[in-house]
């Protein structure tokens, strides 16, 4: 008598969900995205179990490497609901580079991480082809990644982006809180919308509660709502390197989770303040568009959204005026978010006054 077994003739890796083929065409359609990016000092390519990249020593009195790790978090969600994947690598990028340049550091080169349902080599190819543009904007070369097939523990169609970053500066240029004294002027640099962060607050007051449309056009935005939500998150790590070589920046705060305060608290020291003023800026409307439809209050939006400042520089008063120069020259908006005084130990670090004129 024959006896069947269960599995038939045998489990395959591919019949399991995993395909090995898929991986290795993907791998050869993402080539041309990560070979723009590469800089002198990046050794071979992708394919090696290990990227390596020389360190330009030469150049440095006493180096440090810093290093930052991050995500897109639920962004991924409004893009993979629109099936647009070629802009949700530059906020990868940016939310990794803009930390490390927040204490001087310049990006070197980045390794990114995605993990999906299953392995579609086109739309992989297009993810990594946004990381590359990222990257390029940043002056960072990607150096290689891994790509993850995770069938059964995520959905077919969905995706998620991790990636770690490393870059150097010199141990004496060093930004933070050491650096920032009474007198100082904080400068806000404008974003581009919503980042990468909120999004969460986001999909459930306009998608789940309101039941908006993303292919929906909003008159506020001249735009459909999905374009205006999928708009890249702005990077900034040229631009705050440019200043950094000409004028003397005390400390940088990428605005992300935790909002203006909260960010920009992590490099303000006891015994000062920073007073910044409402008054000063406009949040762009995609705010007061998600605080309108889903009522709530600006104690909440500023603490989950970036309300239009993407980064904060805090510079020695008499470089203000040339800091705000040349990051106009750069095509950063930008304007005067305050002061930094000094204050009693107790004192808020930072301080939020005034009123928007509209919001």
């Amino acid at each position: 008598m024959t006896e069947h077994h269960p599995l038939g003739s045998g489990t395959t890796y591919a019949g399991s969900g995993v395909s090995v083929a898929a991986g290795e065409a993907a791998v050869d359609l993402m080539r041309k995205h990560t070979e723009k990016t590469y800089r002198p000092e990046v050794l071979g390519g992708i394919g090696g179990f290990a990227s390596l990249f020389k360190l330009p020593m030469g150049k440095y009195r006493e180096p440090v490497l810093a290093s930052s790790s991050d995500g897109v978090g639920t962004k991924t969600a409004i893009a993979q609901a629109l099936d647009v994947h070629d802009t949700i690598g530059i906020d990868l990028v940016a939310m990794v580079v803009d930390d490390l340049v927040a204490c001087g550091a310049e990006p070197l080169f980045l390794q990114d991480y995605i993990a999906c349902g299953a392995l579609v080599p086109e739309k992989i190819a297009t993810i990594v082809g946004g990381i590359a543009k990222g990257c390029q904007l940043s002056g960072c070369a990607l150096v290689g990644g891994e790509t993850a097939e995770h069938p059964g523990l995520m959905n077919v169609d969905d995706y998620d982006l991790a990636a770690t970053a490393v870059g150097i500066v010199e141990m004496d240029a060093i930004l933070g809180p050491d650096r920032v004294r009474p007198g100082d002027v904080v400068i806000a640099l404008g974003s581009s919308g919503v980042h990468a962060n909120g999004f969460s607050m986001v999909r459930r007051i306009l998608l789940e509660i309101q039941r908006l449309p993303l292919e929906g056009y909003v008159e506020e935005f001249g735009r459909p709502l999905g374009v205006e939500l999928l708009e890249p998150t702005r990077i900034y790590a040229l631009d705050c390197l440019a200043l950094g070589r000409d004028t003397e920046v005390h400390a940088y705060a990428h605005i992300t989770g935790g909002g203006l305060v909260n960010n920009l608290a992590r490099v303000i020291p006891r015994g000062v303040t920073a007073r910044l003023d409402r008054r000063s800026w406009q949040p762009l409307p995609v705010f007061g568009f998600v605080a309108g439809h889903g009522r709530v209050e600006r104690a909440e939006m500023e603490l989950a959204f970036n309300m239009g400042v993407g980064m904060v520089a805090v510079v020695k008063a008499d470089d203000a005026d040339r800091a705000q120069a040349i990051l106009t020259a750069r095509h950063v908006p930008n304007w005067v978010l305050g002061t930094v005084e000094a204050s009693g130990v107790d004192e808020p670090r930072v301080t939020l006054e005034g009123d928007h004129p509209r919001f």
